[in-house]
């Protein structure tokens, strides 16, 4: 145990221990100047808004800039937006990222998708108009026919056309209902002639 302790007060012991402590120092100098120059520290590239911009602009901007990106789907339409262009990004315009950084895009679809027409012949206008609103159609106008079913839906039109349950129309589309006055079909014709 003494000559263990007359080694640690050696002056071999004390030069060794010097060197050692002084390699260790360059080793981690070396290692953060290697770390700086291989992860870009401290050099930062603001992120672009690209919202609007159409995705062939979006690719030149992020080229420009540096950056990686991906598309990601959208499904929901924004009509406030040009078809196809760019809806959202991650992370935002204005955040300060390291050059070669991915950025992900939700990119506006060319329309609404596609909802089914829900079955509302024989259903009241009312009923008929909530449940049309409940898959994102709207009732565009009313039309009356000579039907006994008052306010009863007894045909669908679009765009001036038939359509049926079952057929898909974009998503906010305007339809007709054509619904019963409560008045029997043929009923004024008779009426007419008895006078």
């Amino acid at each position: 145990m003494k000559n263990f302790l007359n080694f640690l007060k050696s002056k071999t012991f004390l030069i060794q221990l010097g060197l050692a402590v002084v390699a260790i120092v360059v080793l981690v100098i070396l290692t953060m100047q290697w770390l700086k120059g291989t992860t870009n520290h401290g050099e930062f590239v603001e992120v672009p808004d690209f919202s609007k911009m159409s995705v062939s602009e979006m690719r030149k901007a992020v080229e420009e800039a540096g950056l990686r990106y991906q598309v990601l789907d959208s499904s929901n339409y924004n009509p406030d937006y040009p078809r196809f262009s760019i809806l959202d990004q991650n992370p935002p315009a204005g955040n300060k990222v390291k050059a070669n950084r991915k950025i992900y895009f939700t990119v506006n679809p060319s329309g609404y998708k596609k909802v089914s027409v829900p079955d509302i012949i024989q259903v009241t206008q009312r009923n008929a108009t909530s449940m049309l609103r409940a898959v994102g159609l709207e009732v565009e106008r009313v039309t009356y026919i000579d039907e006994l079913g008052k306010d009863m839906v007894y045909n669908i039109k679009f765009k001036g056309k038939y359509i049926k349950p079952g057929d898909k129309l974009p998503k906010t589309s305007k339809i007709e209902l054509i619904c019963g006055n409560g008045t029997i079909p043929g009923s004024a014709k008779v009426k007419a002639e008895s006078e």
